[in-house]
Formats: structure tokens, C-alpha cells, sequence
């Protein structure tokens, strides 16, 4: 069964998707940028702007019944790769016991604020 998770961002309802699809024991989440939903800002530090996409993904996953320890795949997107670097801590301190797949691409966001875009793939586990 599939069903649609949505965070309340604008970008969502006018670019029509959704912030994460669950199939199955799947789950995609779309690539998630550091703005707050709730007030639709975003900081101009990649740091910050990393730790709210984390926050973010980890609203989606909740309401889809997963964790950050059922992620399998991340994809960070940046358009200054220079900037990768600042959030390894950031990353680290949310990633570094669940260690999924990564790759980091360069290239170009749809909005020039957005210094930083992560996509996740989750697995659930069955319960033990």
C-alpha cells in the first residue's frame, strides 16, 4: 500500500510531491532542504541549514513509523562543494552509527538561499 507523507511545505503543494512516499516497508524521502516548514525560513549558515534538513527528515520519518536507523541510502546535494566539509559533524553526529550508502553531488538547488538538499532511502525492519 502506498501512501503519501506531507511536511506542510509550499514547495510541495506547488511543485506537486510529496515530502515522502511509503511503499511497503519502503520509504523515500524526497530530497529535503533546511528550511522550517512551520515558518518557511530558512539560515544562511550550511551548518544550520543541514541540522533542519535532518530534523526534517526525521519528522517524515516518524510519521511513516521508521528512524533515522532504518535509513539505507543518503544523497547530499550542495551547490559549493566547499561546503560538504562544515557539516561532516552535523552529519556524523545523525549518520555515524547508522553509516547507509552516500554520495555527495554538486550542483546547482532551486533556490539560491538553500546551501544544502539531502535524500534518504528507509527500509523498516520487521519487529524482533
Amino acid at each position: 500500500m502506498r501512501r503519501w507523507i506531507e511536511s506542510g511545505s509550499t514547495f510541495e503543494r506547488d511543485i506537486g510531491y510529496a515530502r515522502a512516499v511509503v511503499d511497503g516497508e519502503w520509504i523515500f524521502v524526497s530530497g529535503t532542504t533546511g528550511f522550517n516548514y512551520a515558518s518557511m525560513t530558512i539560515s544562511d549558515d550550511v551548518t544550520v541549514q543541514a541540522e533542519q534538513c535532518l530534523n526534517n527528515i526525521a519528522a517524515a520519518l516518524a510519521e511513516a513509523d521508521a528512524s533515522f536507523d532504518d535509513i539505507v541510502r543518503v544523497h547530499y546535494i550542495l551547490p559549493n562543494a566547499a561546503d560538504f566539509a562544515p557539516c561532516w559533524p552535523v552529519l556524523r553526529r545523525w549518520f555515524g552509527t547508522v553509516r547507509p550508502a552516500a554520495t555527495m553531488f554538486a550542483a546547482g538547488l532551486a533556490d539560491p538561499r538553500m546551501k544544502i538538499e539531502i535524500e534518504v532511502t528507509a527500509r523498516r525492519r520487521a519487529a524482533s
